[in-house]
């Protein structure tokens, strides 16, 4: 699962490391900061090089936090492939020179063909589920037992809020129309004007909101109709229906 990340990083065994090893598994967090993240200051990083003591995860919990990282300690491999992740970003910043011009290993014959990123998706690898669990993490998304409808989640997500033109439609100014509220009777009187004048605000605010609720239910009902009003003929059972 982890090879391919710590050959890249130049880790000694890369083929043999067993994340379930727990003298692996801390000697390779170690490893990680002290050669390549180098998060903490020299002097800071004694917790976590104290590999033998009995404190070491309440250092390695502290150490998931001060990184940012969105997994915790009960995620092992899931914050290691993130921690891995991290290590060769910073490895490819202090080398842009070196790794710009690398060429691949093998050049496909058929690379002027658009290829689908998806096809070859194995959607039980660790790292796949590694890769979902933390961009749900990041978007704040309901976690599900079936990691291809939290992808299917992310996706929908990213292209609903994050596309450019779903950012450039938020950040548009809503353009008003001009109320005169002495039009608008309240209903009721606070005796004082300027609290009376709050409150017919915030009843066409209300207003406002739920006109846009209403629009989102008719929509919703739309839908629903559109697929619960399309009844299918099986000609083999001679009746109308699903």
């Amino acid at each position: 699962m982890f090879r391919r990340k710590l050959t890249a990083l130049d880790y000694h065994n890369p083929s043999e490391f067993d994340c379930k090893d727990e003298t692996q598994f801390r000697n390779c967090i170690v490893w990680l900061e002290d050669q390549k993240i180098r998060h903490y200051k020299i002097e800071d990083r004694g917790n976590l090089r104290n590999i033998p003591s009995s404190d070491w995860p309440q250092a390695y919990e502290k150490y998931l936090q001060d990184v940012s990282c969105p997994f915790g300690v009960q995620e092992k491999q899931e914050a290691v492939d993130w921690l891995l992740g991290l290590a060769v970003r910073y490895e490819y910043g202090d080398n842009v020179d070196k790794y710009k011009n690398c060429q691949p290993l093998a050049a496909s014959s058929n690379s002027d063909k658009a290829v689908d990123p998806l096809v070859n998706l194995d959607s039980n690898s660790p790292d796949f589920k590694a890769g979902v669990t933390a961009l749900s993490n990041i978007l704040k998304i309901q976690r599900h037992d079936d990691y291809l409808v939290m992808l299917k989640a992310i996706r929908i997500l990213i292209q609903d809020r994050l596309s450019p033109e779903a950012i450039t439609k938020a950040n548009q100014n809503r353009e008003g129309i001009p109320v005169a509220l002495d039009k608008h009777i309240l209903g009721f009187d606070t005796g004082d004007a300027t609290l009376n004048e709050a409150a017919q605000i915030l009843r066409l605010l209300h207003i406002d909101e739920l006109r846009e609720l209403q629009t989102k239910i008719n929509e919703a009902i739309v839908a629903v109709q559109a697929i619960i009003a399309d009844p299918k003929t099986d000609h083999r059972l001679g009746k109308v229906g699903r």
